[in-house]
């Protein structure tokens, strides 16, 4: 089994589902030329029957974009799979995304149907896109509330009609990561052509726990993982690209690897928070503001003695130019001192302890210090 994990970019068709983020489609191909710097290998572009706008963004970044594969959603229909596949007529390599449901839940209450029904059109919907793209992906919708023997069948039905491709999402957020990963090992160990197909990873945030499902899917030898810039996404969003791409990064003992380039991850980060008007959360994992930004006084001390002490990161490898010391009341004098030779400035041990004494009541005013308050508090230490 290959040790490369292939990552699926939905940014600009699931993360664009988020209400008031939708971009146009000039806004599109921005985005999508980043991602192609970052190294993604598949861009979702869209879901071309949904709107004229959607087909026309999906044609515009095939003609943009050369790198990654373009791949268009499409539901089981076969008026979806047309509109995909003359959407992807200008790719380089396009793949057409198309599923149905697969949990007695969907199948019961949205499609209203049975089981058997749901392989037979599962069949004929990848049958027919295979007839218009070599690249299908067929996608079982809600897998994480699936049966397993009836999952399985489903991926082995689809296989056999010529799947390239295998999504099993987790759509509402529902696995723990030990049940996603059994899930995804059980498909492995139960469906007997699954050596012709990639199993590919889609994991929903509702309970905060898209990052370790993908984790656990790939440990169970799924090699393709669909993710977001930032997490953005339906509902609480889906699974981070960044998160996956350096806990793979970081635990290297995992044997896997991915293609991106992570000096590009914070600037991609920024740009996808700036076209789509959503601020990033300040203690978002790898792109927060405060991701590398230390203000308790022991960790201060900790890290300024050795940066491993509390980062298992460098901020370069993610594009974020250095790790800050923010001072607040909590800070040490270690921290103080360290910020006042930055400045320029050096005191011994008596006065800088006068002058910590004096910063702590600043501190407790202003809630963070500034390099203007330290030039000014430091005035105060030296002899006119």
């Amino acid at each position: 089994m290959s040790n490369r994990v292939q990552i699926f970019d939905t940014t600009l068709r699931d993360g664009e589902q988020v209400p008031g983020s939708q971009l146009t489609t000039e806004e599109k191909i921005v985005v999508a030329r980043q991602l192609e710097i970052l190294g993604v290998d598949i861009i979702e572009a869209g879901f071309p029957v949904s709107s004229p706008g959607d087909f026309r963004s999906v044609v515009e970044i095939s003609k943009a974009v050369r790198e990654p594969v373009i791949c268009a959603l499409s539901r089981a229909v076969q008026g979806d799979i047309d509109a995909a596949a003359n959407a992807l007529e200008y790719a380089q390599r396009g793949r057409i995304h198309t599923g149905i449901g697969s949990s007695d839940i969907h199948i019961q209450h949205k499609f209203n149907t049975t089981r058997e029904k749901i392989i037979e059109r599962a069949i004929s919907a990848t049958k027919y896109a295979k007839s218009k793209v070599e690249d299908v992906e067929f996608y079982c919708e809600d897998a994480g509330r699936a049966d397993l023997v009836f999952l399985s069948q489903l991926v082995e039905a689809v296989i056999g009609a010529g799947a390239t491709v295998v999504n099993i999402p987790d759509t509402t957020g529902y696995c723990l990561p030990d049940e996603y990963g059994a899930k995804i090992k059980y498909i492995f160990e139960h469906v007997s052509n699954i050596h012709k197909a990639t199993i590919s990873i889609h994991c929903h945030n509702d309970l905060g726990l898209a990052t370790a499902n993908t984790i656990a899917g790939v440990n169970q030898g799924a090699r393709q993982v669909e993710v977001t810039i930032n997490g953005i996404g339906e509902r609480a969003g889906n699974t981070s690209l960044e998160e996956v791409v350096m806990a793979l990064n970081v635990h290297k003992e995992l044997g896997l690897e991915t293609g991106i380039n992570t000096q590009h991850i914070y600037p991609t980060s920024q740009l996808v928070s700036k076209m789509m008007r959503m601020p990033v959360q300040a203690n978002k994992a790898i792109v927060g503001r405060n991701a590398f930004a230390h203000s308790s006084g022991i960790h201060q001390d900790g890290f300024l003695k050795n940066t491993l002490n509390y980062e298992i990161m460098n901020p370069q490898d993610v594009g974020v130019d250095k790790s800050d010391i923010v001072l607040t009341a909590r800070s040490g004098r270690h921290a103080l001192k360290h910020r006042f030779e930055l400045l320029g400035f050096s005191f011994d041990k008596p006065t800088l302890d006068e002058l910590y004494t004096r910063f702590l009541e600043i501190a407790d005013l202003k809630k963070e210090v500034n390099d203007a308050d330290l030039v000014d508090l430091a005035k105060t230490a030296i002899p006119a």
